[in-house]
């Protein structure tokens, strides 16, 4: 099948790779000139598990190709995906500019019958300002030609987002037409064989599920979090409740670790659309009110923690002084992507006492940069930054962070401190180790 997909970002790079992987011929569309040039020369702009290795591989074998040239896109393609961002306004609404405009600049080139899928993550309501953007556009041409829009919503995890497109635990498809359900069906079949997992459903509904599943799954974490504060002032182990309450068949235990916070480029902005979504419906959406409230509480625990652990009460900034060593950056492990995530709060919180920070991530460094130029000392190295630093803190439950060796630790940090946002390690070893050892949730975590 012919597809195009406008957005070389994280959501339209994995689709283009992995459709072209299962035969079907993908052009990658952007209006950013220096991106495509980077695909074309090799250059994969994200950090994201096996895709580079795939963009490549269906390069080669011309089943891949990336351009700016929309209309010849376009007109070649009989499925056009829109995956382009929707960032959150000032009243976090989604903002759909970047989806209508591709909508728009497809009816201005569109040649025939076209199938256009919303592939961004969109408010209830989104395929019918597509659909009429596009008949706009092809009344001012003066011609009719058939086209259908469908909702696709993505249910990708960063780090693992080419397992998850090629072994979907399900496939969305929101559309009211039953031939355009089996083109969508034929064009997903490959992913389908082991387990049919298809949903087809009305667009609007297809639209409203993916809020709903980010919801759901950023109220867990949340609530699990304020279990694990809870925890901590009245002597319990969140980690003996989190299986206690996990192994009830109806809950399970996935989004039940309690951390400094959700983040990254889909749960702070999809909570954010769904309460304004419901607002411009006359509801009030309380408890996801009060979702977004926890979570931005939770991402200010760490560096509590610290201050309460290090800092002089009797100073403008308690850290002065200090040198607090960060392990991991990203909102979370196997990704490079540092939108919302914890560690720019906690990172901020503690440069404002006074403290100074040291920061390693096997692959956000880049990204950190951006955002804390040279405030912040960066390494490679993750034991090369705790030389001398009065405690080390784990953001970012990174796999070469769960084992590491404790011995090297206490030797190169000032004071045996360590702050585990992650919860990674046993609290009894490390006692006996003689560290100070501070988790969330865990037999003593409380410094309060």
């Amino acid at each position: 099948m012919k597809i195009c997909i406008f957005g070389a970002g994280y959501v339209g790079l994995v689709a283009a790779a992995c459709f072209s992987e299962s035969g079907n011929s993908v052009i990658a569309i952007d209006v950013d000139h220096e991106k495509i040039d980077n695909l074309k020369s090799g250059i994969i702009p994200i950090y994201e598990p096996g895709l580079k290795e795939m963009v490549l591989r269906n390069q080669a074998e011309g089943r891949l190709s990336f351009t700016t040239d929309m209309a010849e896109a376009v007109e070649a393609s009989l499925v056009c995906f829109i995956a382009v961002g929707t960032p959150p306004g000032e009243d976090g609404s989604a903002d759909l500019k970047y989806v209508l405009s591709v909508a728009r600049d497809i009816g201005r080139v569109m040649n025939g019958f076209k199938i256009i899928v919303d592939k961004s993550t969109v408010p209830v309501g989104t395929a019918d300002k597509v659909r009429a953007a596009v008949r706009e556009e092809l009344t001012a041409r003066e011609v009719e030609l058939e086209f259908d829009v469908v909702s696709n919503p993505e249910f990708l995890k960063e780090g693992a987002a080419i397992d998850d497109f090629m072994k979907p635990d399900r496939v969305v498809i929101g559309t009211d037409n039953v031939r355009t359900a089996e083109i969508m069906k034929e064009l997903y079949d490959p992913f389908m064989r082991k387990m049919n997992r298809m949903i087809v459903m009305d667009i609007r509904s297809a639209e409203m599920t993916k809020y709903a599943a980010n919801a759901m799954l950023a109220t867990r974490i949340s609530f699990m979090n304020q279990i694990a504060n809870l925890c901590e002032r009245m002597g319990a182990d969140v980690a003996a409740v989190r299986e206690g309450v996990g192994s009830d068949t109806r809950i399970g235990y996935d989004f039940l670790f309690p951390g400094p916070g959700y983040g990254g480029s889909c749960f702070p902005k999809d909570v954010k659309a769904l309460i304004r979504t419901a607002e411009e419906a006359n509801y009030d959406f309380l408890l996801l009110k009060a979702v977004e409230e926890v979570n931005e509480q939770q991402k200010e625990i760490l560096a509590d923690k610290l201050i309460k652990l290090l800092g002089s009460p009797d100073e403008e900034q308690p850290l002065t002084g200090r040198t607090i060593a960060c392990w991991g950056l990203s909102f979370k492990p196997r990704t490079d992507d540092m939108r919302e995530a914890p560690a720019l709060t906690i990172i901020e919180r503690l440069l404002t006492a006074g403290a100074t920070v040291r920061a390693h991530d096997p692959e956000a460094l880049k990204e950190a940069r951006k955002h804390f130029g040279d405030r912040i000392e960066y390494s490679h190295n993750q034991y090369d930054i705790l030389a001398g630093a009065d405690a080390l803190a784990v953001i970012t439950d990174w796999s070469e962070y769960r084992n590491p060796d404790f011995d090297r630790i206490k030797s190169a940090l000032k004071f045996p401190n360590i702050v585990d946002g992650r919860n990674l390690y046993k609290p009894g070893r490390l006692a006996s180790a003689g560290f100070r050892y501070v988790p969330l949730g865990r037999y003593g975590g409380s410094i309060y």
